[in-house]
């Protein structure tokens, strides 16, 4: 009696022991490491941004930490289908398209589209687009945007970039006429770079979220916690930390919500 007694405890422990580990295991989490105020990469090789926060805030939650690794926009998707990482955030927009093959936590941000220019543009609105260049991020929401509104809005010729950095360095020197892209990022770029500002702002009813693998064991327990820190404030205060207000009342940041199944 006191051997089986014994295996079983041992057998146990055994158990126990991987269980214990996951459980300390970080999060792994993809971000587009140049997406300031959302998420950036630092000289020192960390990340930190409004999404940082949340992500670290909700592996606090779980006991545990994030290990954060810099990617290509287009390979956060990738990365994420394959259950590569846990997570992903990039001010991610969630779309009916993404949702059949990515799962999303609740929305904490309302997002709106921005025409960025060159100071002294003309472009001062979506219709003075027509006859110009434009450029966006490849797969973002904004590019999505622009290509299905192409006969609308009428314009030239269109250019599709890997980074953010590059579309801007393009606008700044001349090689296009206008970017659309998140006027958060937007704004928040143009403070570091002379000569380019924001021409208007472009509301569309998209929602920012986590991304994860589809049907994430993790995705109600994240949704959870994002509840949380929407009831007790947390969330608030990581907003007016980065973008320097508080959030307003009734909206997304302070409005704790279901997982998402559609974006109706």
């Amino acid at each position: 009696m006191k051997l089986t007694r014994r295996v079983a405890l041992g057998l146990a422990a055994a158990l126990a022991l991987p269980l214990a580990a996951q459980a300390q295991d970080p999060l792994r989490v993809a971000s587009y490491p140049a997406n300031p105020p959302w998420e950036n990469k630092t000289e020192d090789g960390s990340f930190e941004g409004f999404e940082v926060d949340i992500v670290n805030e909700i592996a606090r939650r779980m006991g545990t930490t994030t290990a954060i690794e810099g990617m290509d926009f287009r390979a956060l998707f990738v990365a994420s289908a394959s259950g590569r990482v846990d997570m992903v955030i990039s001010s991610l927009t969630i779309t009916a398209e993404r949702l059949e093959s990515q799962s999303f936590t609740q929305p904490y941000i309302e997002g709106a589209l921005g025409i960025g220019v060159r100071e002294g543009s003309d472009i001062a609105s979506v219709e003075d687009l027509r006859g110009r260049t434009v450029g966006s991020v490849a797969t973002s929401f904004p590019e999505q945007w622009l290509q299905e509104r192409a006969e609308e809005i009428g314009y030239a010729d269109y250019k599709s970039y890997d980074t953010t950095a590059n579309m801007l360095t393009d606008l700044q020197t001349g090689r296009i006429d206008a970017v659309v892209n998140d006027v958060v990022g937007l704004r928040y770029a143009f403070r570091q770079m002379q000569g380019l500002s924001v021409a208007t702002e472009i509301v569309t009813g998209e929602w920012f979220a986590i991304m994860m693998p589809k049907d994430s064991p993790l995705l109600e327990q994240a949704n959870q916690i994002i509840s949380d820190m929407k009831a007790d404030g947390t969330m608030a205060e990581i907003y007016e930390r980065w973008m320097g207000v508080p959030p307003a009342e009734g909206g997304l940041t302070l409005t704790p919500m279901a997982v998402p199944t559609s974006v109706e």
